[in-house]
């Protein structure tokens, strides 16, 4: 007889997860170790670690032959092969100072061809002023022949450089025509977010050289600034319909996920949901005309970073839902989405694996996290087979 979901969730769970956790916290033997079984409402799925050798790891790009490249906030590019990590010199110096560092990672879309071999990175880049020490999130790109980087392009700095220390962004995503977008927190300074001739706090439209496009209709608006009133994005998602979605932090509370919009304006620090941290009090309205209000608001303080769309054969099921990584949380969170409105959630992981920095979808069809942590892990996550 079928238990109830009900049921298996209460009383069966706690059970399984309890053995997951013991897993989790044994050292790895090999790469690739099975840590257990993950039911959920549709699927049951099996949780694996690729690697737990790498560093507060922040980012990941499959290459064509399997390997992938994993960024590691405080400044250093390591490469997975078959579970086995090296890491490759030629990585600038990142400010890593709290939370900035080396960020995301992205293959140009002909990567592989010969001629356009480009690893895209984001990083907080260090920027001395007259006024004492400053940083700026950027993009630049190094040539990658598949063994070692080789020359190096400084594509993009935020406009005006801030104190190091939080909201940078830096996620980046292609687009269907081949331009990019990057995310540019508000470097926690809210009011340079309703402010369009400063990239903080904005979404950032590219070219493949790094040339601000100009498709925003927003008003005086910087160079390439594509919307604005955001907090700090650190999940950028493009669906196959052409929605490009974004899951960002909000204060206390509040954080949220939006489809964006070219010349929209998201409302931070004016609308939001989210409260003061000191006070716990609301900050700002819960909506107003002329802002775009989030499509969805996560429950608690969910600490959004990564963000995919799941596409492959191997969850039928999922199919076009969105899977967003928590850091506070702790949780792998499903998002149902129908028309552009999230219509049903499931928590997928709870406090299982730690804090989850980065979710993506592999070309092998399978879901690879990356945790938060020193040492950190590389997970995948797949249907269980039969035996």
């Amino acid at each position: 007889m079928s238990l109830p979901h009900e049921f298996r969730q209460k009383v069966l769970a706690p059970h399984k997860w309890l053995m997951l956790a013991l897993f989790l916290t044994a050292p790895t033997a090999q790469a690739q170790l099975a840590l257990g079984s993950v039911q959920t409402r549709d699927l049951a799925l099996q949780l694996e670690v690729v690697t737990d050798e790498l560093s507060y790891p922040w980012s990941m790009a499959f290459l064509p032959d399997g390997r992938l490249l994993v960024s590691e906030r405080a400044g250093a590019l390591a490469l997975v092969d078959q579970g086995k990590v090296s890491r490759l010199d030629g990585i600038p110096e990142v400010s890593a100072v709290a939370q900035g560092g080396l960020f995301d990672l992205a293959l140009h879309p002909r990567f592989g061809d010969g001629e356009h071999d480009w690893l895209y990175f984001s990083w907080a880049q260090p920027a001395d002023t007259a006024d004492g020490r400053y940083d700026a999130t950027t993009l630049s790109r190094v040539w990658f022949d598949g063994t070692r980087l080789g020359r190096m392009e400084h594509l993009f700095m935020q406009n005006k450089p801030a104190t190091p220390g939080k909201h940078y962004g830096g996620r980046m995503v292609w687009l269907q025509d081949g331009t990019l977008i990057l995310s540019v927190g508000e470097r926690d300074d809210p009011p340079r977010s309703q402010d369009p001739g400063d990239h903080a706090g904005s979404l950032i439209h590219l070219d493949e050289l790094g040339k601000p496009q100009t498709s925003s209709a927003l008003p005086d608006a910087a160079p390439g600034v594509y919307s604005m009133g955001h907090r700090n994005p650190q999940g950028l998602a493009l669906a196959p319909d052409g929605i490009l979605w974004s899951s960002e932090h909000g204060p206390r509370t509040g954080d949220e996920l939006n489809h964006i919009v070219a010349g929209e304006n998201y409302g931070w620090p004016e609308v939001t949901l989210g409260r003061d941290y000191a006070t716990n009090q609301p900050i700002g309205r819960d909506s107003a005309p002329g802002m775009r209000d989030p499509v969805h608001v996560f429950e608690g303080r969910f600490a959004p970073s990564g963000l995919a769309v799941v596409t492959s054969e191997q969850f039928p099921q999922w199919q076009g839902d969105l899977l967003a990584g928590g850091l506070r949380s702790e949780r792998l969170i499903r998002l149902q989405v129908s028309q552009g409105r999230v219509v049903d959630h499931e928590v997928i992981l709870d406090a299982e694996v730690g804090r989850i920095r980065d979710v993506r979808q592999g070309p092998d069809g399978s879901i690879y996290l990356l945790t938060d942590a020193d040492p950190g892990r590389l997970l995948r996550l797949r249907p269980e087979t039969s035996p």
